[in-house]
């Protein structure tokens, strides 16, 4: 009986190996014919880690080549939530959150991934970094990568722009060169043990191409003067914003922009949106008693009257069409000269009437109002200057004194330029070249004539009377001791709900000096300035602390 029972046992035992081989055969064809590329990629992946090697971002320069962005070291922390055992990872989350002030919930929903790698904190900061590397927890660990670092915060800020935390340009230079500045990025590839542990032996190398470099316009010191000077009035007369240019008229080249308000490049998520916006480029607005500089020249260029002429300005009040145009202060008799320095509005009309709207019109397009200057800057608009066919009857009472058309402070710094370089108007830029790693200048700008505005004799004749707007007239705040200067002052009233409003002004000034060999044209903008609201008070103090203060600075160096 037990001799049968053992062949029976022995049969059950040997079929039920041969059915389990028989399973194995299959399922091992099933994986070598099915599944066999992808267990080979993960047997792949889990011995070859691959490693993206950053480049570095080119550096954003001055024209002394002064770094005004530049990438330092940076730290990123990681975890790998596999290699983590749930108090270990509470004990990351907690000290985690410690130093980088974090939520210490969120951390833990990061970490409960199923994965080898995922992202703590990005970038963190230096004092951060040191404190968590010495606390070695289990789990965690650093990447070094690199950030852009700004040493100058706020300055030139609106040229500048900023990148985010993958060092991708959003804004400004940042944004329009981004091409140029971000490199291209390399591979490494190693070989790892089943513990994942790297072996260090390398399997693959791509070298990442550094970026390139710009080199502005901009100078650094007049720079910050500028930026001073504005953000001093921007504070005293409670202003909603504020502009600043500062260019050389015979080249065109900026060397100072700023916008008020403003931000900090490494942190632009902390100001609102309207704080990042270019206003010398991106808005417009009407601006008043300047661009009466289209008038005065377009008078002398034609003829039409000289600097002596008398013109009677009616006490204050004059009838156009069936608008009463009014002066600030009433004057009565004053000769040509005193009309544009003593800003009557009335004096200015009667002289364009003389000239009629398409003189008027042509002039006003000489000067390039109406058009796009071209800077370069990313959002620029052009204005309105509206044709003759839609002028209304009162429209030679408004457009000649700066109503019904409308402008940018990069504009306007243009205009001025044109008559301080002898009649010449030339492109305004500020990018000055973009170098390459190895120092080749594979881009480079140079000075551009736009076109004529004035003959040379005419460009002198008003700056004399720009001088005089200074030494005589409306911009007396704007004098300095030792050097004479040409300017004309602004006071706009700004259109509310379609009318215009007693009490809100945009105050500007332009100006240029020396008068006769202008190393500076500068534009100075104050929008809804109270409780003084007047061009030559609250802007025409910003142009003379920056004429002054700069041309000293280009004094020492021995110009520009």
């Amino acid at each position: 009986m037990n001799s049968q029972r053992y062949p029976i046992r022995l049969g059950f035992i040997f079929s039920g190996i041969f059915l389990l081989l028989a399973l194995f055969t299959v399922k091992l064809s099933l994986i070598q014919v099915f599944r066999s590329s992808y267990l080979a990629d993960k047997a792949d992946k889990q011995h070859n880690h691959v490693v993206d090697l950053e480049p570095r971002r080119g550096t954003i320069y001055d024209r002394e080549l002064r770094a005004l962005a530049l990438n330092v070291a940076a730290y990123s922390l990681f975890a790998n939530p596999k290699a983590m055992t749930p108090e270990q990872k509470s004990l990351a989350a907690r000290k985690v959150a410690e130093v980088l002030g974090e939520s210490e919930a969120s951390l833990l929903r990061k970490m409960e991934k199923p994965k080898n790698f995922v992202w703590l904190a990005r970038k963190v900061p230096q004092a951060a970094y040191e404190r968590l590397k010495t606390e070695k927890i289990r789990g965690l660990a650093f990447i070094k990568e690199s950030k852009r670092f700004y040493p100058n915060g706020e300055l030139a800020a609106h040229v500048i722009g900023f990148a985010n935390i993958d060092n991708v340009g959003l804004q400004g230079v940042e944004l329009e060169f981004n091409k140029y500045l971000q490199g291209t990025k390399g591979v490494a590839q190693f070989l790892r043990d089943a513990r994942q542990r790297d072996l260090m032996i390398e399997k693959d190398f791509i070298a990442p191409k550094d970026g390139h470099d710009i080199v502005l316009t901009i100078d650094e010191t007049i720079q910050f003067i500028a930026e001073k000077a504005i953000e001093k009035a921007f504070v005293k007369y409670n202003a909603a914003s504020a502009s600043v240019i500062v260019l050389n008229p015979k080249t065109g080249e900026v060397l100072a922009f700023a916008n008020r308000p403003t931000f900090r490049p490494d942190a632009p998520d902390k100001s609102p949106v309207e704080n990042r916006t270019n206003r010398a480029v991106a808005f417009v607005y009407e601006p008043g008693s300047v661009f009466k500089i289209v008038t005065a020249t377009a008078a002398l260029e034609e003829g039409v009257t000289n600097e002596e002429e008398i013109f009677f300005c009616e006490n204050g009040k004059y009838l156009v069409g069936n608008h009463i145009l009014k002066d600030a202060h009433p004057k009565g008799r004053l000769t040509f000269r005193q009309v544009i320095e003593e800003s009557s509005n009335i004096g200015t009309v009667k002289v364009a009437q003389r000239l009629g709207p398409d003189k008027i019109y042509e002039y006003a397009h000489r000067f390039h109002f109406g058009q796009k200057t071209n800077i370069g800057m990313t959002g620029e608009v052009s204005g309105l200057l509206k044709p003759t066919s839609r002028w209304s009857k009162t429209s030679i009472g408004a457009i000649p004194i700066g109503q019904e058309v409308t402008v940018t402070p990069v504009q306007l710094v243009m205009a001025i330029a044109a008559i301080a370089n002898d009649g010449v108007m030339m492109k305004p830029y500020f990018i000055k070249y973009v170098k390459a790693p190895n120092g080749m200048v594979i881009e480079e700008n140079k000075p551009q004539v736009v076109g004529r505005v004035m003959r040379p004799e005419i460009s002198r004749r008003v700056r004399s009377i720009l001088q005089g707007v200074i030494d005589e007239g409306t911009a007396q705040m704007a004098k300095m001791k030792d050097v004479p200067a040409g300017g004309k002052t602004g006071t706009a009233q700004k259109v509310v709900d379609g009318v215009y409003s007693h009490s809100k002004f945009v105050g500007s000034f332009i100006g240029f000096a020396p008068v006769d060999d202008a190393k500076l044209a500068v534009v100075v903008t104050v929008d809804e300035p109270h409780p003084a609201y007047y061009g030559g008070v609250v802007a025409g103090p910003v142009f003379k602390e920056v004429v002054e203060d700069s041309l000293k600075y280009l004094a020492g160096r021995k110009g520009l």
